[in-house]
């Protein structure tokens, strides 16, 4: 499943690098996140409860950041399993400032399985559009 965005925020692209890299920033925007901490080399473990439609279930994730350009651009890979299945992505984030300002733009690709698969593709593609504007409207206000 492919999925793009992009946010404006109302900050340098070092201001908002610093939150888009922050564990406790992250974690405090990413809806249903229990936990996350930072297993070094920027990468890092994250327990997250979703609910899509009929399913709750509760995910222990492993995310990295790779190929990180400072201020400008990096990339994550995503690998999350639970009772309900599993979740793998790949997402590319580029930062380009403009006045002042800075957008951020998100590149995914990702796939899952088990009984999360079954919920139907529009059902997914809805609930993760859902779950990346939640993130990124809650670290816009973090940031601005």
């Amino acid at each position: 499943m492919k999925l793009t965005g992009s946010y404006e925020f109302n900050a340098t692209p070092e201001k908002v690098w610093r939150a888009l890299t922050d564990p406790t920033s992250l974690s405090a925007c990413i809806p249903g996140c229990e936990k996350m901490e930072s297993l070094g080399n920027d990468e890092y473990a994250a327990t997250v409860t979703i609910a899509i439609g009929p399913i709750r279930s509760k995910f222990d994730a492993k995310v990295k950041m790779v190929e990180m350009k400072p201020y400008e651009s990096y990339g994550l890979i995503i690998e999350g399993n639970g009772p309900s299945g599993f979740v793998r992505g790949e997402s590319r984030v580029e930062l380009t400032e403009n006045d002042g300002k800075t957008t951020v733009d998100v590149d995914s690709d990702s796939s899952s399985g088990g009984l999360l698969a079954r919920v139907g593709q529009r059902m997914m593609e809805s609930f993760s559009k859902n779950m990346m504007n939640r993130f990124f409207t809650c670290l816009q206000e973090s940031v601005n």
